[in-house]
This record gives C-alpha cells, structure tokens and sequence, in this order.
C-alpha cells in the first residue's frame, strides 16, 4: 500500500478515505464473520449444537456470612431437641 500524505488531504477526501476504509473493514468482519460461522457449523457436529448468540447471565453468588448465628441456623432441628 502506498504511503499517503493525510496533512496534504482536504477535509474532503479525508472523508472519503474514512468512508472508503469503514466500507473495506465492514466487508472484511463479514467475510471472517461467515468463516467462524462455518467452521463453527463444522464443529458443532462433535458436540452440543451450536448457538448463534450466546449471552451468559450473570450467576449470583451466594456469600458466606461470618457471623456465629448463621451458622447455629444452619444445625439439624435434632441437636436441639
């Protein structure tokens, strides 16, 4: 690719430049895009079927609490009788 001069550049052709490169890296995320769908397509024959749009929950953690009460709470109804 040959070394361009951007401060030489209008505001104008600067504009398409970026124009001309946002087109040219939207082809190129579509392309890889269809690559990983179709190798992952080829995978999912191993195991589990794949999913498109995988979006995790997040998981609650349940916190252990460090004072005494819980933990007497926590003993069998049968010591206490």
């Amino acid at each position: 690719m040959a070394k361009m001069d951007l401060d030489s550049l209008s505001i104008e052709e600067l504009a398409n430049l970026r124009d001309h490169a946002i087109e040219k890296l939207a082809e190129k995320v579509a392309a890889r895009q269809a690559e990983l769908e179709a190798e992952l397509e080829k995978l999912s024959q191993y195991g589990k079927p794949a999913k498109k749009s995988q979006v995790a929950a997040p998981v609650a953690k349940i916190k252990k609490s460090d004072d005494k009460s819980g933990e007497e709470a926590r003993e069998p109804v049968t010591k206490a009788a």
